[in-house]
């Protein structure tokens, strides 16, 4: 393969005058991570409250978790990007979509959300499984302990489900760092978009897109590393990693 290999073009100065190409990759990355960390608050947050919903004995509710996770489960992320960023400024109300077109730092706010509310699908049906694997003894004793509904969910079922679908939530926080790539459709200039400028730039495809992975594996080590921490603390004997 007739290829001009250059590793030391990361200590040479990008043409954006922003430091070298090490610190363009650098910058992708914390972009990165903070888009991840913002998409998992949102869909922690809305797939907790959609999760329960699916467990309650109500129809109403049981109906609205399971519209919402076959909408936002069954779309491709990137055409839920495409609707976020381009369709909805233009169905909302003038002054409406005027505000959204002019957000500042447009592209992050929409990949944000949109990832969240895409995880927040998965989140639900792992939620919705973990509550369903408990003993129904566990819901009749809260409730026999004069408990109400989200009183029991609050100090029974939940305490106990968030702990067996541990590894599981750290697959889909995982696949939430990865899926932030996706944002490099709508302008984002993340760590696949970093390496994709370094590449036009340089021409040094290989070398740029072998650093991104690097980076990429390296930040999913240390995510599994620490959650390996976390569901040890958490364990309880008897339930997956308990002893």
């Amino acid at each position: 393969m007739n290829y001009n290999w250059n590793w030391g073009i990361f200590f040479q100065p990008n043409p954006m005058g922003t430091g070298t190409y090490l610190d363009m990759l650098l910058s992708g990355l914390a972009l990165t991570l903070k888009t991840a960390a913002l998409a998992w608050v949102i869909a922690l947050i809305t797939g907790s409250i959609v999760g329960v919903m699916r467990t309650l004995p109500s129809k109403g509710a049981t109906w609205f978790g399971f519209a919402y996770v076959e909408f936002f489960r069954n779309m491709p992320l990137l055409v839920q990007l495409f609707l976020w960023f381009f369709v909805l400024p233009e169905i909302l109300p003038r002054a409406a979509g005027l505000w959204l077109k002019q957000l500042p730092n447009a592209p992050f706010w929409t990949a944000a959300i949109g990832v969240g509310f895409f995880m927040s699908a998965r989140v639900a049906v792992q939620l919705q499984a973990g509550i369903s694997s408990l003993p129904r003894g566990q819901k009749m004793a809260a409730t026999a302990l004069g408990l109400t509904t989200v009183q029991g969910y609050r100090y029974v079922l939940l305490p106990m489900a968030f702990r067996i679908i541990l590894p599981p939530l750290t697959s889909e926080f995982l696949n939430t760092i990865k899926n932030t790539a996706v944002a490099i459709t709508i302008g984002l200039l993340e760590l696949t978009g970093q390496a994709r400028s370094m590449q036009e730039f340089s021409f040094q495809v290989f070398e740029a897109f072998t650093a991104a992975t690097i980076l990429y594996l390296l930040v999913n080590a240390v995510v599994v590393t620490a959650m390996r921490f976390l569901e040890r603390w958490v364990a309880i004997p008897g339930y997956i990693t308990g002893k």
